[in-house]
């Protein structure tokens, strides 16, 4: 007897629906078909054992489990549940009339329990497309693959629940989530605040422009000068996710298997700090089975990279290309995966290897030379895509000990919407541009027009600072941001020159 369901496969970001055929007949092997992985092998013994505790017999017989499309890699433990509800449906155990209209994924436990599995949000995307009525799956799932409307979204917690729920002996309720309104009710809590900064207003200025235009930052300063602790508040800072970003970052999430167990919407902008021992593949993504990496799982976020010099060269010249592009492509024999990369690069490093060089109080005990050797470690072609080079410097014991309000983060928040909706008229028949980071370098002349003072500021910094062209095309874009911020039509000579100020590493003799 032939008996088949459905399940699916997640390629990248996106899934693709997996036919799960089952036959029982002469013979005394198990055959598991249609390019499974190892995890996929293994679960016959899982199958077996979940069956026998349900009461269910595992047929002696010859029994072929075929995984179609069967020249497409089928990986990890996610087709335990279809497989066995098609071995008990082949073998004439039961008979379920609504077995072909779900999709059903879940791990199994050898006592028949349901265990989580990643990529939910993708397969129930698909699921939806293809006109599928439901979905069962883990109960843990559930909640994420709910955000899903028009599915029927089944979560059950062991074999026995799935099984008597197809046989019509148990009603489960499909779980119904109202997207938007858990969306707006989470989307501006965050822990960290401006209102906690004392001091370093000059910081706090340049994070803005970077949040009102999208903008990559490297902050510069020795240890305990509060580099770490401003990065932290920038998200709070950036403009609310919208739904379709929020359903974006959500999905790379559930991939990755980030979101946990009872997670649903991702609807706070992602913020990642991934250590400096970091892989290369760990951070862009990889894998013999692609994996989304930090700046994938930082898409629509900020990426902060703490103490850049100490990551390894390899890891961090990876980076250019996603940098420009804002996707990262990985390539294999048979199929190439791009994963999203629309990130906001904010790093942080001491001025030299002790810490202290340019510091008003403290000494530098630095070696000759010492300080241009540590900062060759990050290559030009990186701090050119880099937009603003701020200095951090340490905060005085009166500013620490002030009582004086500082501003928010919801006032900053704020201007930045404001600068932000600017940019979206501007760009509102440039797709996949919402940002003037984001902006193609054939469009800066056009929207980025200077006077012929600010063309002469312009040259004379280029000449002195001997800047590169990708460096010119960052001045422009920072300054057309905080014309923005300001909210003028034009790039006057103060905003140019602010713009400039921010391109610290590129000062000669700034090393020594």
């Amino acid at each position: 007897m032939l008996a088949k369901t459905f399940g699916a496969a997640v390629f990248g970001v996106n899934a693709a629906i997996i036919t799960v055929e089952v036959t029982v007949g002469q013979g005394t092997l198990f055959f598991l078909v249609g390019l499974p992985d190892s995890a996929v092998k293994e679960s016959a013994q899982r199958v077996e054992a979940a069956m026998k505790h349900i009461g269910c017999f595992f047929p002696r017989n010859k029994i072929v489990v075929n995984l179609a499309p069967a020249d497409v890699r089928k990986e990890g433990s996610a087709y335990d549940l279809p497989i066995a509800l098609g071995i008990i449906v082949a073998s004439g155990q039961a008979r379920f009339p609504d077995f072909e209209r779900y999709i059903i994924m879940g791990e199994l436990a050898l006592d028949g329990i349901l265990r989580p599995i990643k990529g939910v949000l993708p397969i129930a995307i698909e699921a939806r497309s293809q006109g599928f009525k439901g979905f069962i799956l883990p109960k843990e799932n559930a909640m994420e693959a709910s955000i899903v409307n028009n599915l029927d979204v089944i979560g059950v917690g062991t074999l026995r629940e799935a099984f008597d729920f197809l046989t019509g002996k148990l009603v489960v309720e499909p779980l119904v989530t109202d997207t938007r309104d858990l969306f707006f009710n989470t989307q501006n809590d965050y822990d960290a605040d401006f209102a906690n900064v004392q001091g370093q207003e000059n910081i706090k200025r340049a994070l803005e422009i970077a949040a009102a235009g999208g903008h990559n930052v490297i902050m510069i300063g020795p240890p305990g000068s509060g580099k770490t602790m401003l990065a932290k508040r920038l998200p709070s800072i950036l403009p609310p996710l919208s739904l379709h970003e929020a359903l974006e970052t959500t999905k790379i999430h559930s991939v990755a298997g980030k979101l946990g167990a009872q997670a649903s919407l991702v609807s706070r902008r992602p913020y990642r700090a991934p250590h400096h021992t970091i892989s290369d593949a760990a951070l862009v993504g990889g894998g013999s089975n692609p994996q989304p990496g930090e700046i994938s799982l930082a898409h629509n976020g900020v990426l902060f990279l703490d103490e850049l010099p100490e990551f390894r060269r390899t890891a961090l010249e990876v980076m250019r290309q996603p940098l420009e592009d804002r996707k990262v492509s990985i390539s294999r024999a048979r199929w190439v995966v791009e994963f999203p990369a629309n990130f906001m690069l904010v790093a942080s490093m001491n001025p030299c290897p002790c810490g202290y060089y340019n510091h008003p109080d403290k000494e530098c005990t630095c070696p000759p030379g010492a300080v241009g050797r540590y900062l060759s470690k990050i290559s030009g072609p990186l701090l050119d895509r880099i937009d603003l080079h701020v200095e951090v410097t340490p905060v005085s014991f009166d500013q620490m000990t002030a009582n004086r309000r500082t501003e928010s983060s919801e006032s900053i928040r704020e201007r930045v919407i404001k600068a932000r909706e600017h940019q979206t008229v501007r760009f509102q028949d440039m797709p996949g541009v919402y940002s003037n980071a984001m902006m193609p370098s054939q469009m800066v002349k056009d929207v980025c027009q200077l006077s012929d003072a600010g063309k002469a500021l312009l040259k004379t910094a280029m000449e002195r600072l001997q800047l590169s062209a990708r460096a010119y095309d960052r001045i422009l874009r920072v300054s057309r941001t905080i014309a923005d911020l300001g909210d003028a039509d034009d790039i006057r000579i103060e905003h140019l020159a602010e713009a400039i100020q921010y391109r610290s590493l590129d000062r000669e003799n700034w090393a020594g």
